[in-house]
């Protein structure tokens, strides 16, 4: 079925297929009219050149036009200051008088006539100059009727009255249209306020507060005038001025020692508070703007109200106090008679001074956890003093936090209640345990608690996390960082570092069912290190308690198949015998025990079907064992070592050869055969008897017939390559004997006679060569 569109859609498909064919109609005429002109005969033409295409213009007529005026008002503007300032002494009172006024008059009147021409570009030129011309004039009066005036306040009078004059003039009837005047005017306004604090020795906070003053003035310029030029000046001002005053109050609030003082610098920073949060709520800056306006209101009114209590304080209490602040603009967010905008930026203000107040404490955090390190290096030197002794061993401790536990778990708390968004608040609450924690682990050292008593608040800490079934993974996470914590404070006694480690492979050992992960590999790594303390506090030698350390290895191939989550078990004993190893290699008798108990237990993981490949570790493993054992019994015999590795090896070949027969020689045989025989072949070579060569000798031989008689390119040239270099070796001497007896001129005739021969039979030669390798070829 066909549907018609509707009118309006008809319409406009018509109008298109209309307006494509008026468009094919002109070229079809075009082409048309160059076709006529083609064929008709033309007469000869001398040849002209090319030609040459203007260059495209690089600048438009406007543009040309305002740069001329622009130069020539700036030209006009120094030649009036050079007359001002040099050739003013050759005229009279009278004459200068008449000169300047003339000239300036002259020149604020030129517009008029220009702008009822339409010359707006000239106008605006000549307005600039006589703009110009105006702050001559007033220095002109300056330096004649009024020398001795102090320069910063008559500077201060001169540009509110030009201020005054050029709005007045900028807003005539006839000059309204004019874009200089008004911006002036109020560039020109920012300087009064400033100029008399300075010219009056208002000192510091009266400059602050001109500063501000004039701010707010800017503010409220660029929030009800419309005009595009005028706005951007005022918020240029307003940003500069106000920027100047808030950092300027904010230094004499914190210079302030005493309550006046600091009454006074709060007074100014929540002025400019005043003027950011109106600016806010007033609003038509666009939403993002406002909200950072709000924000910055509300962090300058926290900075104010605990600006003035400040002083009155312990400088521990800067901070909380500043926190409570910003805790209590939450309370205005809950205003509703307040703009969503102005609620947001407050909210992000608290959000603001509560994450500083985060990061003022983490250091504290910081040395808690990384303090203890340090006794690595000093273990069992002797229990400290106290908790905070322990952890500040090679660092100091931070001055002025004894409130940062108090900190912490405010904003614990505030996370914890006052977040109810459905989104945010699982993460609140991950915050305020991971702050509560925080807080709970610096408290120790905050209250300098004696040691036992900090190690048992460690591990009471340790145990709660665990316990937890809460917030899992990250309850074990920190239970982790606090047992870390644990182990190494713990390292200053012996007693305190078995008992440590002893709990901690308790706790982690008891929750091993919950997050296997995690748990259960840290329940492991304590056990190791619990073996080695107990090793070190019984004055075993390393290589003693490395039997020891191999109970965990084990414990973890025992425990790693009833669990899911099995790698990292695995990764840990793996790590624990690696240990073992290390500790055993100064004895190599009980490093090749270690090495053998460690092949047994990989073996006995290799029994898992999912844990095959474990099986060539083992039977590495078992190699390093003979190998200790040999080296323990002074064997050098190279065949000793390399025999118990070719005959798995070449075994392991022949049985992938079986299992898959396109498998190459090379790939089976040849490891397990080179493993012995290049180590054979170099003891051959330095070895002065005749024993050695001529056993390897035979079974390069032999190995050379069992790949001729099998086909088997890799026992064929390996034993053929090995029985040649041990016969070269044999007969080295005699050759050399041999050598020695002939003349000199024998060698180089027998070369040539040998060159001679090769180049006769060289084609030959090469069919030799190449049926020989027809022949490896189709050996494997």
């Amino acid at each position: 079925m066909t549907q018609t569109p509707p009118p309006a859609e008809e319409l406009r498909l018509l109008d298109a297929e209309l307006w494509q064919l008026d468009r094919r109609r002109a070229q079809l005429l075009a082409r048309r009219a160059w076709l006529i002109a083609a064929l008709q005969p033309r007469p000869a033409q001398p040849t002209q050149p090319n030609p040459v295409i203007s260059p495209r213009p690089e600048t438009s007529a406007p543009g040309v036009q305002n740069a001329l005026l622009l130069l020539g008002g700036v030209l006009l503007t120094i030649a009036a200051m050079v007359f001002t300032l040099v050739s003013w002494g050759h005229m009279g009172i009278a004459g200068r008088g008449l000169v300047l006024g003339a000239v300036t008059l002259a020149t604020l009147a030129a517009p008029l006539p220009l702008m009822k021409r339409g010359l707006r570009s000239t106008a605006e030129s000549v307005v600039g100059l006589g703009l110009a011309l105006t702050v001559l004039d007033a220095y002109a009066l300056y330096a004649v009727a009024l020398p001795g005036t102090n320069g910063a306040g008559y500077t201060a009078a001169a540009s509110a009255v030009l201020a005054a004059l050029w709005t007045a003039y900028g807003r005539l009837p006839r000059t309204s249209e004019l874009r200089l005047p008004l911006p002036a005017a109020l560039t020109a306004a920012q300087l009064p306020l400033f100029l008399w604090a300075t010219a009056s020795s208002a000192g510091a906070h009266g400059v602050a507060a001109a500063l501000l003053l004039t701010a707010a003035f800017d503010t409220a310029v660029a929030l009800r005038v419309s005009l595009a030029s005028v706005r951007f000046v005022a918020t240029v001002g307003a940003y500069g001025s106000g920027t100047s005053g808030v950092l300027t109050a904010g230094a004499l609030s914190w210079a302030a020692t005493g309550p006046s003082a600091a009454a006074r610098a709060a007074a100014l920073v929540l002025l400019a508070a005043a003027i950011a949060l109106g600016a806010a709520w007033r609003g038509g800056l666009g939403k993002g703007h406002a909200t950072g306006l709000a924000v910055a209101a509300g962090l300058l009114a926290v900075a104010a109200a605990a600006g003035t209590v400040r002083p009155s304080l312990p400088d521990a209490w800067t901070v909380p106090v500043h926190l409570a602040c910003g805790i209590a603009l939450l309370a205005a967010v809950r205003l509703d008679r307040l703009p969503v905008t102005v609620r947001n930026g407050l909210a992000w203000a608290s959000a603001a001074v509560q994450a500083l107040a985060v990061l003022w404490a983490l250091p504290l955090v910081a040395i808690t956890l990384l303090g203890p390190v340090a006794w690595t290096s000093r273990a069992w030197s002797g229990a400290p003093a106290d908790f905070r002794e322990a952890v500040t061993l090679d660092a100091p401790w931070p001055p002025d936090t004894a409130t940062a536990p108090l900190v912490l778990l405010t904003v614990a708390a505030l996370l914890a209640l006052a977040v109810r968004h459905t989104t945010w608040r699982p993460r609140a609450l991950t915050g305020a345990l991971v702050l509560t924690w925080a807080a709970a682990v610096t408290l120790p050292a905050v209250l300098e608690l004696p040691y036992t008593t900090g190690l048992l608040t460690l591990g009471a800490l340790t145990a709660v996390t665990l316990a937890s079934p809460y917030a899992q993974p990250t309850t074990s996470i920190l239970a982790l960082a606090t047992s870390t914590d644990l182990s190494f404070t713990a390292l200053a006694s012996q007693t305190a570092t078995l008992t440590a480690l002893t709990a901690l492979t308790a706790f982690f050992a008891a929750v091993s069912w919950r997050l296997t992960s995690v748990t259960a590999p840290a329940a492991l790594t304590y056990a190791t290190a619990l073996a080695c303390a107990t090793g070190a506090a019984a004055d075993w030698p390393p290589q003693h308690t490395a039997l020891l350390v191999l109970a965990v290895p084990v414990t973890a191939a025992l425990l790693a198949p009833r669990v899911t989550d099995r790698i990292p078990i695995e990764l840990t004993g793996a790590a624990a015998a690696l240990l073992a190893i290390a500790l055993a290699t100064p004895d190599l008798p009980l490093l090749a025990l270690v090495l053998a108990l460690c092949a047994v237990i990989a073996a006995g993981t290799a029994l898992r079907p999912d844990r095959r490949p474990v099986g060539y570790a083992a039977a590495v493993l078992f190699v390093l064992a003979a190998w200790a054992r040999l080296a323990a019994w002074d064997v050098g015999m190279p065949e000793a070592y390399t025999i118990p590795v070719t005959v798995p090896a070449l075994l392991i070949g022949h049985l992938r050869r079986r299992r898959a027969p396109e498998t190459s020689s090379w790939t089976a045989y040849a490891p397990g055969l080179t493993a012995t025989l290049l180590p054979s072949l170099a003891t051959a070579w330095s070895d002065s008897d005749w024993t050695r060569p001529f056993l390897l000798g035979l079974a390069a031989l032999s190995l050379t017939l069992l790949g001729a008689g099998h086909n088997l390119q890799a026992p064929l040239i390996l034993g053929g390559s090995v029985l040649t270099l041990d016969a070269l070796h044999e007969l080295a001497p005699y050759i050399a004997q041999v050598t020695d007896a002939l003349p000199r001129w024998v060698p180089p005739a027998l070369a040539g006679l040998l060159l001679l021969a090769l180049g006769a039979t060289y084609e030959q030669r090469i069919r030799d060569v190449q049926r020989m390798r027809n022949i490896l070829g189709r050996m494997r």
